[in-house]
């Protein structure tokens, strides 16, 4: 086939991360994203290298048996957020398990798949996302006021999401009476071509088990229109102190933002309303949240993966563990949750906030025995005395800097358990990880993404004798 003809074939497997392998009536393979194995898809080839295709998805012409009747969510297709809101949630846990599976089996040297425990699920597969950011602009061309996800495929066109359903009730009327403030008020969108108007994200994050909810309101410096912004955004707070949600709104937020780039970037934030953090809790330990700490997006999912990490490393009661380095620690609830079992933990982490704010969780869940560190790893590991008798890896998607990753596995340490948001990372490192003496001996998944092709992996890795 050639770039520009259009095609069709039946997509044969789904690999990570949501690449549909699609065999045409030729005998040609052809590579395409958004699909379910068994439809039966129209395509356009947009690349061919080397012999291989790789295309858009125009059309499912068949569904698949692996489909429900109808999706879960009303906006699936349009929206670019999920990706599997066309299966049911055991269909989905099903198909990153064996995405997973594949991936770690074929570098994993182990003389069974013993090691391989499978996936553990999200306890709630809607409603568990804690933030949201969510865009304004328009669905068309010059088309009313939108403010949601971004299309699928789309640079520019939102999708108001105004009944997502992995987020809560709160979530969609917030966004419902936002979009609709501002729509009655004639207030312009930030356009990315000409770089001109005011609104750019709306940012929202509740915490699972406290109810608080803050809210962020992302725009430009330029003229809001008609009203001064002063007054704008006393009209915005009032309309949204006015709703009745389930959860309590703790604080409202306004951050200004005038980069050119299509992200929530803080150029200085003020408080309409309340505080600029809330309060979540996990396992037992409390954690103030600011508006752009980072924090797992699933909370009760998280737990599910932090009691994985506490059972892995099998560490006592007694606070007999030794010290601890929890590698790429964010805010340090990893961390915290292993301190009561430790002599020490030792949080290394790149984002000063993040630090602070890691600092902070510690003195409010009375753990003196946690030690935070902000910098690079790879140059902070020279600094730190204490030697660790565990490691705990949790690197951003691209996994760890090779040359960090040398001085980790020199430390020798008897146990080590790696995290990754990104399982193709992960494989990459495992390898020169085994190459070091070091072995896989327990490994699975943990779906903290329903919906979504993306999923948590961890392994837990002892030294060879």
């Amino acid at each position: 086939m050639k770039k520009g003809e259009i095609g069709e074939g039946i997509i044969q497997k789904v690999e990570f991360p949501n690449k549909c392998i699609v065999l045409t009536e030729d005998g040609e393979k052809v590579i395409v994203k958004n699909g379910v194995a068994g439809q039966r898809v129209r395509f356009s080839i947009q690349k061919k290298r080397n012999g291989k295709c790789e295309g858009r998805l125009l059309e499912v012409l068949e569904k698949s048996p692996l489909e429900m009747e109808k999706t879960a969510c009303e906006h699936f297709g349009s929206c670019g957020g999920c990706t599997y809101q066309n299966l049911n949630y055991e269909q989905q846990i099903r198909l990153k398990e064996s995405q997973v599976k594949e991936m770690l089996l074929a570098v994993v040297k182990a003389p069974d798949h013993t090691w391989f425990e499978g996936i553990k699920p999200s306890p709630l597969p809607f409603g568990y996302r804690n933030k949201m950011e969510f865009s304004f602009g328009d669905e068309y061309k010059d088309g009313p006021l939108a403010l949601g996800m971004h299309r699928r495929g789309s640079f520019y066109d939102i999708v108001t999401v105004d009944h997502c359903v992995i987020t809560d009730e709160d979530y969609n009327q917030i966004l419902k009476t936002t979009c609709a403030y501002f729509s009655n008020e004639q207030v312009s969108y930030f356009k990315k071509n000409s770089h001109i108007g005011y609104l750019r994200h709306l940012l929202v994050r509740k915490a699972a088990k406290t109810g608080e909810i803050l809210i962020d309101l992302i725009t430009t410096t330029q003229s809001c229109g008609t009203k001064s912004e002063p007054e704008l955004l006393e009209g915005f707070q009032k309309t949204l102190l006015q709703l009745q949600l389930k959860g309590n709104i703790v604080g409202i937020l306004h951050t200004k933002n005038d980069s050119v780039a299509d992200a929530v970037k803080n150029e200085g934030t003020e408080i309409l309303y309340g505080q600029e953090y809330f309060y979540e809790e996990l396992l037992g330990l409390k954690f103030k949240i600011s508006t752009f700490s980072f924090f797992q997006t699933n909370s009760l999912g998280a737990e599910v993966l932090y009691k994985t990490v506490r059972e892995y490393l099998k560490t006592p009661e007694d606070g007999k563990a030794g010290v601890i380095y929890d590698l790429y620690s964010g805010t340090g609830t990893i961390a915290q949750m292993m301190a009561p079992a430790a002599k020490k933990v030792i949080g290394v982490e790149i984002v000063e906030e993040a630090v602070q704010a890691a600092r902070e969780n510690a003195k409010l869940n009375g753990l003196d025995n946690c030690e935070f560190i902000a910098g690079d790893v790879l140059k902070v590991l020279e600094t730190i005395n204490e030697r660790p008798d565990m490691i705990i890896l949790d690197p951003p998607r691209e996994g760890v800097h090779p040359k960090a990753l040398k001085k980790i596995l020199d430390y020798g340490v008897d146990r080590m358990v790696y995290i990754s948001c990104k399982p193709t990372s992960l494989v990459r490192d495992l390898e020169v990880m085994q190459e070091c003496g070091y072995c896989v001996v327990r490994g699975g998944c943990v779906d903290l993404f329903p919906g979504t092709y993306h999923v948590e992996t961890i392994c837990l890795l002892s030294r060879i004798k």
